[in-house]
């Protein structure tokens, strides 16, 4: 799908603006850089080049490291009540937890009909060499597209919220798509929406806001070595999920530090685990070796190829749930591939 930019001016949409701070919004204090503009002030940074009509709205204003669920849940139901009047919604953000937020949005908006298209930028709107109105006006003219789903538009990319990533601290193509194509890009030929994000309810249902979140969920990187006491440390602290970032397509040594015993008796206590593997690019599975299936209980799930954001965020979304086995038994919104039948 692509369309022409210069044929969106003065087409018929409505668009929100939702801001929440980050560099986009920062200028120059006594100690550096602060989130300062409204969304007022960012709007009128690209007034003249806008291409449709836009209502610009605060939510909070932070530096991104501060963005927490608790913000996630507010800006979702911001973004919802914003979708009721508009034909889309462009949401400012900072660029070091995006795409966490990206993630949550995802899933707690999953399966909206209109666009939801998150952006920012690497150096402030007041720099000569900004990329924060080049970026700002290719997530307004996304939106525009009608194309449904939570994205982020960075640097004339277009990336699914569940599959983004930022990969780089300071070049301006900050963010990258994993395990999944674009889902779109932007040229001089315009707009073009090549994967939109899915819609895969295991009920059915159709989209209805679902801003809860259990934030109970800790995140594990293994290295060699990690004591089986980090496991139960799991346990006695009250976490309701655990997240672990494996070796290779799923392991975990269980010689001397056995964690596939410790991880069994966390499994036995309740406590939801996802496990992904600590390779960025493709997948965890943990059907393929016998230790790994052995590991495969009511409770622990392969996350095959989902990033570490849109496993985080989907398991505190589904902890919030009423039944949150129902929502990590499948893909929901395209966060991971569905893996084939082994043999």
């Amino acid at each position: 799908m692509s369309l022409l930019n210069d044929g969106l001016r003065g087409s018929a949409h409505k668009l929100a603006l939702l801001a929440t701070g980050g560099t986009i919004a920062c200028t120059r204090g006594i100690n550096g850089l602060i989130p300062t503009l409204g969304a007022e002030d960012i709007l009128r940074a690209v007034q003249a080049d806008l291409p449709c009509p836009v209502v610009a709205r605060d939510v909070f204003m932070m530096d991104s490291s501060n963005v927490q669920p608790e913000e996630w849940c507010a800006l979702a139901k911001a973004t919802e009540a914003a979708l009721q009047s508009s034909d889309g919604v462009v949401i400012t953000h900072g660029t070091d937890t995006m795409a966490y937020t990206a993630s949550a949005l995802s899933f707690m908006l999953a399966g909206t009909r209109k666009p939801v298209i998150l952006t920012g930028s690497q150096l402030p709107l007041d720099h000569p060499l900004s990329d924060a109105k080049s970026n700002l006006l290719h997530a307004v003219t996304a939106a525009m597209q009608g194309v449904g789903g939570v994205y982020v538009s960075f640097d004339y990319k277009l990336i699914s919220g569940v599959r983004c990533v930022k990969t780089h601290t300071t070049a301006m193509d900050a963010f990258s798509s994993i395990n999944g194509p674009l889902a779109g890009h932007f040229d001089v030929d315009g707009v073009h929406f090549n994967h939109p994000q899915l819609f895969t309810p295991p009920d059915n249902t159709e989209h209805r806001l679902r801003a809860t979140l259990d934030p109970s969920v800790f995140l594990l990187k293994l290295i060699p070595g990690t004591s089986p006491e980090v496991l139960r440390f799991v346990k006695e602290m009250g976490y309701r999920g655990l997240v672990i970032e494996a070796f290779g397509l799923g392991g975990l040594h269980y010689i001397r530090r056995n964690l596939v015993q410790a991880l069994r008796e966390l499994e036995e206590s309740g406590v939801e685990v996802l496990v992904i593997s600590q390779c960025l690019h493709e997948k965890a599975d943990l059907r393929m070796y016998d230790v790994g299936r052995n590991m495969l209980q009511p409770h622990v799930h392969s996350g095959y190829d989902m990033t570490t954001e849109a496993a985080v965020c989907k398991l505190m979304w589904a902890l919030g749930q009423e039944n949150s086995q129902i929502w990590l038994g499948q893909a929901i919104v395209g966060e991971y591939n569905e893996p084939k039948e082994l043999e």
